[in-house]
């Protein structure tokens, strides 16, 4: 184990983004500074605003590490993206968002290009999701800048290459539906090579390398030379310190604008690459069993819409709204999840109040979560952490709708406090709140409803 007493993470989601200084002693944090993760809409396709990002990152760190200080610098960042670099370390093309929709007919070629699910445990998924295609897309529409590519590179190692001058890749980013990789075999897949790819693709290094220090000109920004971490996936940063901690078998949901649902222990043989779940790779390099939907961007859609109701008003409204059946179908964000290719839409909602509605788009969340997990086999208790560890009616009604406890790790550095294990410091226990299973009047003929209402066939 290492020494250091306080970590500073780079955590950037598809939303927002931050950088928090982590306790190692308590894994609390004690410093944090925010911004949103804009998208830009110029230049060839829309892409992230890198330089703000940037700008933002060196000035969190020059405040943080006068006071309260840093030893180390980790990062996590989402999946679904890679950085093209030029000879100089630079941009050879911005980086691209994965919710982009390309050309249909150079989707078309990517689907003849792309490997069977059964060697990359990778669905096809809509827009920008398989980075393989990204790839496929600027190679396809932009050869004269693509062929200035020195090296390609994965999101998180992105920014340790800003940091360090050192270009790397990582298999949590490398095994998160990309199609570029085989977690079977743990190594690339041939999509690599039918897209002429291999000798761009940076080295391989695990998350838990120490990269080198922060370049010079970077350490003169912000004021201390410390070593920086090759960095992980946010989701699998989130499921690092289950791993750790918990005994096979179990599933851990990590929240965000995502759900992401992991069944370790589980195996691959049962997925179904039609409903969004896949083989993501951990921090070992193992393939977990995973499936997901956009949980987090479709309940902030839908609070939008419904408005605030206080929390009791909408777990008294929850018996009525099981009695009169009132439910809504998915999908409030299309694209992916159990579902894909349904529209949703409210049923047995005529005059429904706006706290019947809140209640009916928990049991959304939470019938959407139970079939993420049924798809994966998942067993054992189920952890949820982020943002919907705090949602009571939500943890209950995933406990009742599965027969399994629910855990709750509330906070929202649970991303964050995954990085920072990568440094080797000690993992801390969180507060956890563990919800039994009880039986919730109603709910298992609802469940068949509902999903009459979604299948009707």
């Amino acid at each position: 184990m290492t020494a250091y007493s306080r970590i500073a993470v780079l955590d950037i989601g598809k939303t927002n983004a931050k950088v928090v200084v982590l306790d190692a002693a308590t894994g609390g944090e004690i410093a944090v500074a925010r911004m949103a993760n804009a998208v830009r809409k110029d230049g060839p396709y829309p892409h992230y605003d890198v330089e703000a990002l940037w700008a933002f990152t060196l000035d969190a760190l020059r405040r943080f590490a006068g006071k309260p200080g840093f030893d180390a610098i980790s990062i996590t960042t989402h999946g679904a993206s890679a950085a093209l670099l030029d000879a100089d370390g630079g941009l050879a093309l911005p980086v691209l968002d994965y919710e982009y929709d390309y050309p249909q007919d150079i989707r078309d070629a990517y689907d003849a290009l792309r490997p069977p699910f059964g060697e990359t445990h990778s669905p096809r998924l809509s827009m920008g999701l398989n980075v393989g295609a990204q790839l496929h897309y600027q190679k396809t529409a932009f050869p004269e800048a693509f062929a200035g590519v020195a090296a390609i590179v994965t999101y998180p190692q992105y920014w340790a290459a800003r940091l360090t001058g050192i270009a790397a890749n990582e298999v949590t980013s490398l095994g998160c539906h990309t199609d570029l990789w085989n977690p079977q075999e743990g190594g690339y897949s041939s999509l690599v090579d039918t897209l002429g790819i291999r000798p761009l693709m940076a080295p391989i290094r695990p998350a838990f390398d120490a990269l080198g220090p922060a370049l010079p000109a970077v350490a003169e920004v912000i004021g201390v030379s410390v070593p920086v971490y090759c960095g992980i996936h946010d989701s699998n940063a989130s499921l690092l310190p289950h791993l750790v901690a918990r005994a096979a078998p179990f599933s851990v949901v990590s929240t965000g604008t995502w759900v992401i649902n992991f069944a370790v222990g589980g195996d691959l043989d049962h997925l179904d690459p039609r409903r969004d779940t896949l083989a993501n790779v951990d921090a070992y390099g193992r393939a977990v069993p995973s499936s997901r939907f956009m949980g987090g961007r479709e309940f902030e859609i839908l609070s939008a819409e419904i408005g605030d109701v206080a929390e009791e008003d909408v777990r008294a409204a929850l018996p009525v709204v099981i009695e009169k059946a009132c439910m809504l179908t998915p999908n409030v964000a299309p694209g992916s999840g159990p579902f894909p290719g349904h529209e949703r839409r409210w049923v047995n909602a005529e005059g429904a109040s706006a706290a019947e509605r809140q209640a009916a788009a928990r049991l959304y969340l939470a019938l959407m979560n139970e079939a993420c997990l049924g798809l994966i086999g998942a067993r054992g208790p189920t952890i949820v952490e982020g943002p919907f560890a705090t949602n009571g009616l939500y943890l209950t009604l995933l406990a009742a709708l599965t027969a399994r406890p629910v855990i709750a790790v509330p906070g929202s550095t649970g991303t964050s406090q995954g990085a920072s294990l990568l440094t080797g410091i000690k993992p801390v226990s969180a507060p956890e709140t563990e919800v039994a299973p009880r039986v919730i009047a109603g709910l298992g003929a609802y469940r068949a409803a509902w999903l009459q209402a979604v299948n009707p066939r």
